[in-house]
């Protein structure tokens, strides 16, 4: 036994090694650099900083990295250097009213204040391939936007300034702040942490099962209120000094979902709000974010749950990457002892039919075999 534990640890040695070579790729080609990932590939830094649950654009660059680009790995390792950083509380709400826009759209209103600010974007885009990024053309600088102060109000203050959208729910002062990354999610969940759930679930799950709402699958007709892309101030209260102090600037990607309204016989009719928010830009999973978070309030505004966005044990128990990539993973791993448990059985089972087949053979035979003596 002692002799087979050694040659693992060999094997897995010499599988990292191979690992190392296989991220290095062809040696005469230049490395690649975080440096260059975290400039470069900043839609890739800032999912794995999404779903990893940590703000830092270097530590998530390293991570794509070593993961050799797969992003479910980059996130996992960063959630788990995330379990060693100490904690020293939470920082105050962002006031996302308060950004400092580079993107801001919206399919409900054309003009609204603050105007439309389409920023960098796929949207306008040809889907061709573009040879000259190969070739190393130069970029163009961007154009310089002149100063401008207008307040930029989210579409969802204007539709509540009428009274057309549901309130948001009142904070309730000194109320904990819930944390799934210290406490199991526990069914029914409330609504904050739901929205964390979903903010560090897979994109391509959220994507999925947000686009099923919009076939009929827990239908709520949504539309894009607004999507907004920019730099907001995060502050934190230190106890030496009893107020809050900034910590920086982070960008973040936040998308109002106005969906199908809500009244009753006594209550005048409302449009019901989903909601989205992840670190820098990642609009597609803000957006999709927002779609579930609208379907898993079906039991909340009292609607009939019948499609799989609207489940939500399903929907939070199975969108969490690093949680699904260890159940389907660990199925690499040795399990020779459960495989031969189970070879067993059926190879008893098999016996045990074919005993029970001869058995009933000789039973239908043995009449006639008495009848032709």
């Amino acid at each position: 036994m002692y002799v087979a534990v050694k040659g693992g640890e060999r094997a897995i040695d010499n599988a990292h090694t191979l690992l190392a070579h296989a991220r290095r790729g062809d040696p005469a080609i230049a490395e690649v650099v975080p440096a260059q990932i975290r400039e470069q590939l900043t839609l890739a830094v800032d999912r794995v900083m999404t779903e990893g649950s940590l703000y830092d654009r270097d530590l998530a660059a390293l991570a794509i990295k070593q993961a050799r680009g797969d992003l479910v790995e980059a996130a996992f390792l960063i959630r788990a250097f995330r379990t060693t950083l100490p904690r020293f509380g939470a920082s105050e709400p962002v006031d996302t009213a308060a950004m400092a826009v580079q993107r801001r759209v919206s399919a409900t209103f054309k003009d609204i204040p603050g105007g439309q600010v389409l920023g960098p974007t796929f949207d306008y885009t040809h889907r061709l391939l573009d040879f000259m990024l190969e070739a190393g053309a130069p970029v163009a600088e961007p154009p310089t936007a002149p100063a401008d102060d207008t307040a930029m109000p989210r579409v969802t203050d204007l539709l509540g300034h009428d009274d057309l959208i549901e309130r948001n729910p009142e904070a309730e002062p000194g109320a904990p702040v819930g944390d799934l990354t210290r406490e199991p999610l526990d069914f029914p969940a409330d609504r904050d942490l739901r929205l964390q759930n979903l903010a560090r679930g897979d994109e391509g799950f959220l994507l999925a099962l947000g686009y099923s709402t919009q076939r009929g699958y827990g239908r709520t007709h949504p539309f894009a209120g607004e999507i907004r892309l920019g730099e907001v101030e995060l502050e934190f209260v230190t106890e030496d000094v009893g107020f809050a102090v900034p910590l920086g600037d982070l960008t973040i990607t936040e998308c109002q979902m106005v969906t199908q309204f809500k009244g009753s016989s006594t209550e005048a009719p409302r449009f019901t709000r989903g909601y989205g928010l992840a670190f820098g830009h990642c609009e597609r999973k803000t957006m999709a974010m927002a779609l579930v978070d609208r379907a898993l309030r079906a039991r909340e505004l009292g609607e009939e749950i019948t499609a799989p966005a609207q489940d939500e044990e399903f929907m939070l128990m199975h969108s969490d990457n690093v949680q699904a990539t260890g159940f389907v993973e660990h199925l690499k791993l040795p399990h020779y002892v459960d495989f031969q448990a189970e070879l067993g059985l059926v190879r008893k089972m098999r016996q045990e039919l074919a005993e029970r087949q001869d058995l009933a053979e000789k039973n239908r035979l043995a009449p006639l075999k008495d009848a032709a003596e």
